[in-house]
């Protein structure tokens, strides 16, 4: 028996094992072999060099301050996101005591989702310009002049002012995931509470934040994986990765090693490395947020 449901399988399974093999393990293994070669891009030939891009990565200063702006960015989105995220999510679900109106206020929040990295970048480059930029004329119509400077041209406000620029993108996604995760908790657990004379706050304490957990887990990875990308947005708004590179990131330091200094072999090892951390980020990240399921 068992044998006639393993020939009823196998048709199935196989066509998706042979594409994912093709178009991700493959790849990856290329990825894996070019690292270990001195590979310019630019000829056929690839000579192989073992570890050697790997011990010269160790003694990159150029990438290891790219990387602390990732660890930076790391640390700052979760703390900023996700609790504006939360807190939206929860003033937009009706059955949370939602505020009126709040199709709209979904829309609003949810719209900069929509629109690519390259058009929010650009975007964001008008509003922070030094002169004509929005931030700027606006710091000054209020009388507070003194704040007003060029965002993006400075070393001490580039980092920021892009990180200021993935928080307002970022919102609407995961406040739609919370949103899910609100309405998927059942209508007698607000009820009962309320009965029991808990108010907003202490539901919110009690009952939505922690049958939350699986979808905090989802928010953690994916904004971790984010952060240690940000590629787009840096190159848009901070060419270069902006004054003295301290905009600069490791997805960003990876393309211009292989596009502008045509070191494809030590560009690809840059990416193993980025691939290595991300896949660590995420496996920990799930260690570390696992629990028992909560059924109901």
């Amino acid at each position: 028996m068992n044998h006639h449901k393993y020939r009823l399988i196998i048709p199935f399974v196989v066509p998706g094992l042979l594409m994912y093999g093709t178009f991700v393990l493959w790849p990856y293994t290329q990825a894996l072999y070019v690292a270990l070669t001195d590979w310019s891009g630019m000829t056929p030939t690839k000579t192989f060099i073992g570890f050697d891009n790997f011990t010269r990565l160790w003694d990159d200063a150029k990438f290891w301050s790219a990387l602390k702006h990732n660890l930076q960015l790391l640390v700052l989105l979760p703390l900023t996101i996700l609790p504006i995220a939360l807190l939206f999510a929860a003033l937009t679900t009706q059955k949370v005591g939602g505020l009126r109106g709040s199709g709209f206020y979904r829309f609003l929040f949810f719209a900069p989702e929509v629109m690519s990295a390259v058009v929010i970048g650009v975007l964001w480059s008008f509003v922070y310009h030094p002169s004509m930029g929005l931030l700027n004329g606006l710091l000054k119509t209020v009388g507070l002049d003194g704040l007003a400077r060029p965002w993006l041209g400075s070393p001490q406000t580039v980092l920021w002012a892009i990180a200021g620029v993935i928080i307002w993108s970022g919102v609407g996604f995961f406040m739609i995931l919370f949103m899910a995760g609100i309405q998927s908790i059942p209508t007698d657990f607000y009820e009962a509470a309320t009965l029991d004379g808990a108010g907003r706050w202490r539901s919110f304490r009690d009952i939505t934040f922690p049958l939350l957990r699986d979808q905090l887990q989802v928010a953690y990875v994916f904004i971790g994986i984010g952060a240690l990308d940000m590629f787009a947005l840096v190159q848009v708004m901070a060419e270069g990765g902006g004054p003295s590179r301290s905009a600069d990131v490791v997805a960003r330091y990876m393309y211009d090693t292989a596009f502008q200094q045509s070191r494809f072999g030590y560009a690809t090892a840059i990416g193993v490395v980025l691939l290595a951390l991300t896949l660590v980020l995420s496996l920990v990240t799930i260690r570390l947020t696992s629990r028992e399921r909560v059924e109901y």
